[in-house]
């Protein structure tokens, strides 16, 4: 078993700190900010972080912020946190709950929410660097914390790797990410292999040709054609994935026609596809080409379909090494708080960065569920009911003890490295 002492030497502050990060998570749930669009929440953590002495470099991928700490010479520390919002409207009736609204990228005003639990992980990062540098009498190396942009759809981390993250940092070693999700707030947990899934929207436009409702022997109707590939495609996971494998391929999305007599020329199908590897993301990607384009010409389309690819996410896939030495770190402190956690279906982007910077990675959930609510709807098995989930109007992780698990998790992280 680890020794714990340095980690609790470093930790003795949380309690200080306590009181600002609480009002700070309540300020940036209060006022949560698009993908791209992060200007008030970027200028709050870079002041946060030159309060705490560190380094920092502001606008990295538009609103991108990091901040650097060098403490001698020792290994160096990557840990990230994202910090968008989603358009969402808040239904949690809390006193600090959002009333924002702003445009998304298609010029529409829509409500915007830190839906997601993004304000946690920001807020428990400022805490973790504030901590680390009080206490650099206890460690040597270097910590970096990237606070990262638009992780929601899917390009916050390429564009920093884009504007020249890599160039920007100091020698990285390893980096580290955390989540909040829907499991009693106290817990920590994370496995290694994949931790969560790739991620590939596409969105599909088929061709026909459009007339009148009464005559439809004059028409190839795309809303046919759309049918038979949307039922068509759920054989793609069915018999042509491996019953091992894991993956999901649903149609969220149809859309066609403006009227019921008139028969559309067109139809435009959204399709999302969750895949753990790359061998199987390609096989599915693959087959939903072939099935729409045979599908098409089996309904004598007049023109080829068309494909778009966007809001791609990277599989997270946690390096074993890595993600040994922080379960046995956080086995050490946090006892039968640290657990299991398996793998999951949501996406993230934050692989990109450490891919980009050629260090490993570990990535790892905390819980932000109040206990006691927990453990109700699990007596009366009504947790798919009664806990709200991440991307919810009614998610919104309690303060406590969420907050100080999170900057315990990345203290304790960091430290397992920071000799």
């Amino acid at each position: 078993m680890l020794s714990t002492a340095r980690n609790d030497e470093v930790l003795a502050g949380l309690a200080g700190i306590r009181g600002w990060q609480e009002e700070f998570y309540r300020d940036l749930h209060r006022h949560p900010e698009l993908s791209h669009q992060e200007h008030r929440t970027a200028g709050l953590i870079a002041e946060r972080l030159r309060r705490a002495g560190l380094e920092v470099h502001e606008g990295v991928g538009g609103t991108g912020v990091v901040g650097i700490l060098r403490n001698g010479a020792g290994a160096g520390v990557l840990l990230r946190a994202d910090i968008d919002a989603l358009p969402v409207r808040e239904a949690t009736g809390l006193p600090y709950a959002s009333e924002v609204s702003g445009r998304d990228s298609a010029g529409n005003e829509v409500p915007v929410m830190h839906a997601c639990g993004h304000d946690v992980h920001v807020t428990c990062l400022l805490g973790a660097a504030q901590l680390l540098a009080e206490h650099t009498d206890k460690w040597q190396g270097t910590l970096v914390a990237v606070f990262q942009p638009a992780e929601e759809v899917g390009d916050g981390a390429r564009t920093m790797v884009a504007d020249g993250l890599a160039g920007l940092l100091p020698r990285v070693d390893v980096a580290l990410a955390q989540h909040v999700f829907p499991i009693p707030a106290g817990i920590v947990g994370t496995h290694s292999g994949p931790f969560l899934a790739a991620a590939d929207s596409m969105r599909v436009t088929v061709h026909g040709r459009g007339g009148h409702g009464s005559m439809p022997q004059t028409t190839i109707d795309p809303v046919v054609l759309a049918s038979m590939i949307v039922v068509r495609l759920q054989t793609v996971i069915s018999r042509e994935v491996a019953p091992t494998d894991t993956a999901v391929l649903t149609v969220g999305s149809i859309t066609a026609g403006t009227k019921s007599n008139v028969i559309s020329d067109h139809a435009v199908l959204q399709l999302n596809i969750r895949t753990y590897s790359e061998s199987t993301r390609t096989t599915i990607l693959h087959a939903i080409e072939r099935v729409v384009t045979a599908e098409c010409r089996a309904s004598g389309s007049p023109r080829d379909p068309e494909f778009e690819l966007f809001d791609r996410f990277p599989v997270t896939d946690n390096d074993s090494e890595t993600t040994h030495r922080v379960v046995d770190a956080f086995t050490a402190y946090f006892g039968k708080r640290r657990v299991d956690m398996p793998m999951g279906s949501a996406s993230e982007d934050f692989s990109d960065i450490p891919n980009a910077v050629g260090v490993p990675y570990t990535y790892w959930g905390i819980g932000g569920i109040d206990p006691a609510t927990y453990r109700k709807a699990q007596q009366a098995d009504r947790i798919a009911q009664d806990i709200p989930v991440n991307h919810s109007p009614t998610f919104a992780p309690v303060p406590q003890p969420t907050l100080d698990t999170g900057t315990e998790a990345l203290v304790v992280g960091a430290l397992a490295w920071l000799s």
